[in-house]
């Protein structure tokens, strides 16, 4: 095995050991330590296997280190993306990029499902990694359970 340089999210920590993945590949890498390493921290790092066994991995270079901030917001959903939800079929995420960089994403749910999708979306592994893939630095998440419309904002700093 060989040296590997991704962007990489951090799924657990603990004192001694830490597991992070590769946002492109899904690849786990469980550290033989960690280097102070919370949970959904994103690292842009190169990882190496760790002698002599090269079961575990090690950090050998952090190029950047950033966390994503996870944000249930009180506010609702905008106008435009309550327009984009009544042009969504039933469950459909649509997506669109926001000026600059990040995106919205929007579904169109049953009035009773959107508090559930809501908490999924931040309690999700994969919300933090896509935020990673998209450069963000804050999810905000917007819900309006009475008019069945839930937006994900990936945020840039």
């Amino acid at each position: 095995m060989s040296e590997k340089t991704a962007t990489f999210v951090v799924t657990h920590a603990e004192e001694e050991s830490a597991v992070v993945r590769d946002v492109e590949t899904a690849q786990v890498h469980t550290l033989a330590s960690n280097p102070g390493l919370e949970v959904d921290d994103v690292l842009e790092a190169t990882v190496a296997p760790k002698p002599p066994l090269e079961v575990a991995w090690e950090v050998v270079d952090v190029e950047d280190r950033r966390t994503v901030e996870l944000v249930d917001s009180d506010l609702s959903p905008t106008t435009h993306e309550r327009e984009l939800a009544a042009d969504a079929q039933p469950g459909e995420v649509v997506r669109e990029e926001r000026a600059g960089t990040g995106e919205i994403h929007v579904l169109s749910l049953p009035d009773e499902d959107v508090d559930d999708a809501a908490a999924d979306v931040l309690e999700d592994d994969e919300t933090v990694a896509r935020a990673a893939r998209l450069e963000a630095v804050r999810v905000e998440v917007r819900s309006d359970p009475e008019a069945g419309v839930l937006s994900v904002r990936y945020l840039p700093d």
